[in-house]
Order: C-alpha cells, then structure tokens, then sequence
C-alpha cells in the first residue's frame, strides 16, 4: 500500500531528473523575483514623500516681517526683511545715525548699542530677534538738553580725534559701568578691547571712562 504523502513513482523520476543546476536556477529565479519586486516598492515609496517633508517643501520665507521694536523709549513698528540686521533697521529705517557701520562683521565695535542694559554690536544682531527687548542707542543716552555724565567727560577728556567710533565707544562704556570690572586702568581696557580707534586716542578714552566710575554713586 502506498502512503498517502509518498510520491508516485512518476513523480520520483521526475525528481531524480532534476539536476542540482535546476533546482539553483529555480532559486536563482525565485530570488530575482523577490528582489525585482522589493526595488519596485522601494522606488515607488521614494516617489511618495511623508507629509513633514512635502509641508517643508512649501514652507516660504516671508519678504518682509513687521516687527515692534523699543528703541529709545518708544515704539516703532516697522516692515523689514528678516534678514535685516538691527544696525540696518537703526540707521536706515529709523534714521538713527548715531550708531556707526564700521567693519559691519562684529569685529570694530563701532555699532555697539545696549539691549535691555547690555552691550550688543548691532551688526551681529537681525531686527526681528529683537521684539520685546529694550534698545538704547547714542541718541537716547542724553537727558533731554543734559548730556550723559560719559558724554561729558568724553568732552572733557578730549577723547575723540575724528569721532566716528565715539558713539560705540560711549555706548560700550555706558554698558561697562553696570558690569563687574576691576578698578585699574588696565582692567577697563580690557574691558574695552572690543571697540578700536583707528585715531588711537585709547589714553584718552580710559581717562574719560575712569572719570565717570569715580563719580559718587547716586
């Protein structure tokens, strides 16, 4: 009697025909097929990007941003590409020119203005990162007709030759008198390092500044 799952006699010879190349070819084959369809749906899935990536794809940068700026004390609403450097927005937009374009790559200190009470070089900073915050320049620095007690003794001390640097240089010792700092000469020019004078009045500008932190506090 023969087992139901025994092969039939036929079906034995047809097998011992098969040869070893036979069999590999069918694997082969089979193989080849797999992995055609694998890349197709490989293909197909890259046509097809996710939704994060399409949304991506259609985020646009506006040409111009309005933004609220404190500068001086007062509002200023203005419309600006958001890559306009806060110097751009003083000078061209609000036609505050006291603030120097010097190097316009951080590295003269001539833009230096104060946010929120610190020292800023305005030409490293875009407009738009400063919503909220409060903005001094050189022309808010004085009390109406009274100048600011830097203001004065930079007068006083004859620190200025050609006074393109000046308003950075005032600005920057405005921010300096509020932070720690040694009492030495040496300790404020340090300080001070990062605004230069191509009229080299440095002794000048120490004295003036040392002026003003030997005042009686008020």
């Amino acid at each position: 009697m023969t087992h139901p799952k025994q092969p039939l006699p036929d079906e034995q010879a047809n097998s011992a025909d098969q040869t070893p190349d036979a069999l590999d070819g069918s694997t082969r084959r089979e193989f080849i097929a797999t992995a055609t369809v694998g890349s197709a749906l490989l293909l197909e899935a890259c046509r097809h990007t996710s939704p994060a990536a399409e949304g991506a794809d259609r985020l646009t940068v506006p040409s111009e941003m309005e933004i609220s700026l404190q500068v001086n004390g007062q509002p200023q609403m203005l419309k600006v590409d958001p890559r306009t450097s806060l110097l751009d927005a003083l000078r061209e937009r609000m036609g505050l020119t006291g603030t120097k374009k010097g190097c316009d790559h951080g590295q003269c200190g001539a833009c230096t203005v104060l946010v929120d009470g610190r020292r800023e070089l305005s030409c490293l900073s875009l407009a738009v990162m400063q919503q909220g915050t409060k903005i001094q320049t050189v022309e808010g620095l004085a009390d109406g007709d009274t100048l600011h007690p830097l203001q004065q003794s930079f007068i006083e001390q004859d620190a200025l030759q050609c006074g393109y640097c000046t308003p950075g240089q005032i600005m920057s010792a405005a921010g300096l008198l509020s932070e720690p700092c040694g009492a030495s000469d040496a300790d404020v020019r340090e300080a001070m390092s990062g605004n230069l004078c191509r009229c080299s009045a440095y002794p000048n500008i120490i004295a003036a500044i040392q002026q003003v932190r030997r005042l009686p506090k008020q």
